[in-house]
């Protein structure tokens, strides 16, 4: 689990960064089915350059230093391998793991689908404190004639953005966000907001807030419900009585 020792280094990270004056590191792992461009993702972000020839990966890390919102960090990306051959390995990845970006081609719809069935569930029973980033890749398949053509061969169509944004709602995903490696569009997009994440988490306490407010709403407006009906249905009673026919029985 990755719970406490996240903890323990975020503790760390922060102690060093006040002592030493040094940037925080965050750990970033880029989870997803195979072949929706992970490490494409993650090259065009490092060296702004599109790789030629596809190499599943097996284990990869990449390192960069950005400046997001005024802050200087040191990010520590991991790309992994989506094939189930190695789902036992691919776990090993993730202690420690400060943001996950979980991927899925836009012109691979079972890609979109594996994120609820597999992915979502798989770094949420691993590291379930630990925010999820959710992103659209190849965003320049949802226009590609060949892409849609064979798509429709099959009666399906590339994946919307509203359908993104609903799988991102379903998943508790901090955010959605589309990008195209290979049109290098939205590529530093997608680590600012990773980074951000981590940077400015979103609190439950929040959330449990705005939870009770709602149910004091709730309870208040039951509570008025009732008081009105108890007065409509003494007020009924009392003419009842004035007129002679009394409902009780004594």
């Amino acid at each position: 689990m990755c719970t406490h020792e996240q903890k323990g280094q975020k503790e760390g990270e922060k102690e060093s960064q006040d002592s030493k004056g040094g940037m925080q590191t965050i750990k970033c792992v880029v989870v997803g089915d195979g072949a929706v461009g992970k490490t494409c993702l993650l090259i065009s972000y490092t060296t702004n350059a599109f790789p030629e020839e596809y190499i599943p990966t097996v284990f990869d890390n990449y390192s960069a230093q950005t400046a997001v919102d005024g802050q200087l960090v040191s990010l520590n990306l991991w790309d992994t391998a989506g094939q189930e051959e190695y789902d036992r390995l691919r776990t090993l990845s993730y202690p420690q793991t400060n943001i996950f970006v979980i991927c899925f081609s836009i012109g691979n719809p079972s890609s979109y689908a594996n994120v609820r069935h597999k992915w979502h569930p798989e770094v949420s029973h691993h590291c379930p404190n630990v925010p999820v980033l959710l992103v659209g890749t190849k965003r320049d398949l949802r226009n590609d004639t060949e892409t849609v053509k064979k798509l429709k061969e099959q009666s399906l169509v590339p994946t919307t953005p509203q359908q993104g944004t609903s799988l991102a709602k379903q998943v508790g995903a901090v955010k959605y966000l589309e990008c195209s490696a290979l049109m290098q569009d939205g590529v530093h997009e997608v680590f600012s907001e990773a980074v951000r994440a981590v940077l400015y988490p979103a609190t439950k306490k929040n959330t449990k807030k705005c939870c009770s407010q709602q149910a004091a709403k709730r309870s208040t407006y039951c509570l008025s419900a009732y008081r009105t009906s108890w007065l409509e249905g003494a007020r009924n009673a009392a003419v009842t009585c004035v007129s002679g026919n009394f409902p009780f029985s004594y």
